[in-house]
């Protein structure tokens, strides 16, 4: 498989994953231009769009992508029923397209609907879990968000995180702000900081590092739950990430 990047609109990221046959998934299309650029050059046949969610920055492109692909299927939750979505998904379903075979993985907070596609390495999470932070939550809550981001960090440790937004620097000045000790998330600050400047993409990542350098994933860390001030024994893993979040709002 090929994982495809491309930047889109202020800060997004369109994902493509092609096989061998120069078929290709097209994920979160939030502009059509540089997708069917990517095709044309790569001589690629897309097979399906697939959507995490139904913010306009996941979705713009598709109404110009079905006009361009006849008849090209559009997988996504149900609040994508009005963006293009022919084959409605949820949590625990699979998608099986050729070489092609996701399985869906409800991931709310962010929105209620909010899913995210699976097919190891890759996974496709639209606006849940960031490199070195998470999603902001719009519709849902942070106990559902805190759940979501438990289910991500279920899977294995090479799994591909494959975000929609190029936010790593700016989440991990946040977490060295919340714990400047922490040397990994200093040092991963620092390769980040040099790779932005030269505008170098700083995903995917994996999972791995991200329970590295992701407080978001670190709520059960009894030294962050000090940085915190959180001063009962035994806090509740979901009262650190509601701080977490609330503090990362204001930031």
């Amino acid at each position: 498989m090929e994982l495809i990047r491309i930047p889109a609109l202020n800060d997004n990221y369109i994902w493509l994953l092609a096989d061998a046959d120069h078929q290709c998934i097209i994920v979160d299309p939030s502009e059509s231009e540089p997708v069917i650029k990517i095709i044309n050059q790569k001589k690629l046949t897309p097979v399906a769009i697939l959507l995490t969610h139904h913010h306009n920055d996941h979705v713009g492109g598709v109404p110009q992508l079905l006009t361009h692909y006849a008849k090209l299927p559009v997988f996504g939750p149900a609040e994508t029923a009005k963006k293009g979505t022919d084959h409605l998904v949820t949590d625990g379903d699979s998608i099986n397209i050729g070489s092609f075979y996701f399985n869906v993985i409800a991931l709310p907070g962010h929105t209620l609907g909010h899913i995210g596609f699976y097919q190891a390495p890759y996974l496709f999470c639209g606006d849940t879990l960031f490199s070195a932070g998470c999603g902001r939550i719009f519709e849902g809550t942070p106990e559902q968000m805190f759940q979501s981001l438990e289910r991500i960090s279920a899977l294995p440790d090479d799994t591909l995180i494959c975000c929609a937004h190029e936010y790593t620097e700016s989440n991990l000045k946040f977490a060295h702000h919340i714990w400047p000790e922490n040397e990994a998330i200093t040092n991963y600050l620092h390769l980040i900081h040099t790779k932005r400047q030269k505008l170098e993409p700083t995903v995917p990542s994996t999972l791995k590092t991200e329970r590295k350098i992701n407080l978001f994933l670190q709520c059960n860390n009894s030294d962050l739950q000090k940085k915190l001030a959180i001063k009962i024994d035994k806090p509740s893993l979901r009262a650190t990430f509601t701080l977490l979040r609330q503090l990362k709002d204001q930031f």
